[in-house]
Parts: structure tokens; C-alpha cells; sequence
């Protein structure tokens, strides 16, 4: 792990560290899964954070047994119908929830001098980060559909990192994911998990809630 003195930006997933966006994925899929008849879990939706749209709706129909009952242009179809589904409901999003602590700590990051980017496999973290009011404090997004592999691979938080125009050991990614996770140490990153740290056990470093993310408390924990 690096010296928290080496750090000089930070790469941010953006489902459940910035905002609890999680849970409008959530029911949206649970909608998805309602539709393909398979039954919706505590433990499916789980699987999902941090995973691509078609990967998604892929873990879908195969939970429920249904992976040879769709063709490739129904699955387009399903997913189109659930980023639609998402869309309406993060268009009520407002800085009221953007998730404890996250907009202090950002500002404070940007007013240390740290550079920031977002690597979610949301394509519309553009959108999001808008109606969040967040968009000024961040460098640029990692464009998911620029990517040949989604998470765990890492490569959208190599691409972070070059969007920052920082080499990894330079960077720490936030995550609330194991995938997500298991991305930002095969970029090469110091690893910031938030969430269970049973869950999240390979993460060079463990807050169990947004609101304990500051840059004195990762100093502490970098020592």
C-alpha cells in the first residue's frame, strides 16, 4: 500500500459511495427479474453492485434459469426497458442524497488539491452527478462503453487513473463492491472500501460508512 503522502487524486465508483443510487438499480431489476420470472434475492441483488448492464441482466436470467429463452436483441430490449425504468427514478435525485459526509469530503479534496474522476459502470453517472450538483468537483468520468471488460477487471480504474493523468500508486478508488474492489488492486491503486469489511476483507482500507471517510481518518489508517 502506498504513503498517504503519495496520493494525489482519487477515483470515485459512484453506486453506493457518492449516492445511494444502489437502490433505484435495485428495483428497477427487480422489475427486470419480475418480467423473466426469476425470483428476486437479497443475495442477486447483491451479486449485481458494481457489474455491467448486460452482465447484469445476464446474472438475471441465469439465476432464474432463463438464459436460453431470451435472444440477443430481447436481452437489448430488456436492458434498454430497465435503463429507462432507472432514468425515471434518478431523475428525482437532488443533493439531499448524496450519501453522508461524500459532499464535505469531496470538497475538501478538491480544496487540498487532489484531483478526482469517476469510474462507474453507470452510464449515467453524467446525469447523476449532475442532479447531485457534483459534477464541477470531478476531472471527467470513465465512459463505460469505451471498456472491453467491466468489473472486477481493472481496467476502468486504469482509465481513471489516466483520466487523471496519475500513475496508480498515485491514486486511491473508492469502492462498496468486492468486484469493485478486486478492479482498483489489479489497477494497481490503494483500495478504499466502504461497507462490510467481512464483505470487503481484500480492501487496503475499511470505513463501514460514508460518513467516516475524511482525509484525516485515511491518513490515520495509511500510517
Amino acid at each position: 500500500m502506498a504513503k498517504f503522502s503519495d496520493i494525489k487524486g482519487f477515483a470515485f465508483d459512484l453506486d453506493g459511495v457518492i449516492a445511494d443510487t444502489a437502490r433505484f438499480h435495485g428495483e428497477a431489476w427487480h422489475q427486470t427479474a419480475d418480467e423473466v420470472g426469476t425470483t428476486w434475492t437479497p443475495e442477486l441483488a447483491e451479486s449485481l453492485k458494481g457489474i455491467s448492464r448486460m452482465a447484469s441482466l445476464q446474472m438475471i436470467l441465469d439465476a432464474g434459469d432463463h438464459a436460453d429463452d431470451f435472444s440477443q436483441a430481447d436481452k437489448e430490449a430488456l436492458a434498454e426497458k430497465k435503463n429507462h425504468n432507472y432514468q425515471q427514478l434518478i431523475s428525482t435525485l437532488t443533493e439531499n442524497d448524496i450519501l453522508p459526509g461524500m459532499k464535505d469530503f469531496i470538497q475538501s479534496a478538491k480544496a487540498a488539491g487532489y484531483t478526482m474522476s469517476v469510474a462507474s459502470a453507470s452510464k449515467n453517472a453524467p446525469m447523476i452527478l449532475d442532479h447531485l450538483g457534483l459534477t464541477e468537483y470531478f476531472v471527467g468520468i470513465v465512459d463505460p462503453a469505451t471498456l472491453t471488460k467491466g468489473k472486477p477487471d481493472p481496467e476502468i480504474f486504469v482509465r481513471a487513473a489516466e483520466v487523471l493523468h496519475l500513475d496508480p500508486e498515485n491514486v486511491i478508488g473508492l469502492e462498496d463492491s468486492a468486484a469493485g474492489i478486486s478492479s482498483i488492486n489489479g489497477a494497481g491503486e490503494t483500495s478504499l472500501a466502504i461497507g462490510d469489511p467481512d464483505v470487503l476483507s481484500e480492501a487496503d482500507l475499511n470505513f463501514e460508512s460514508t460518513s467516516e471517510v475524511t482525509l484525516a481518518n485515511i491518513e490515520a489508517k495509511m500510517q
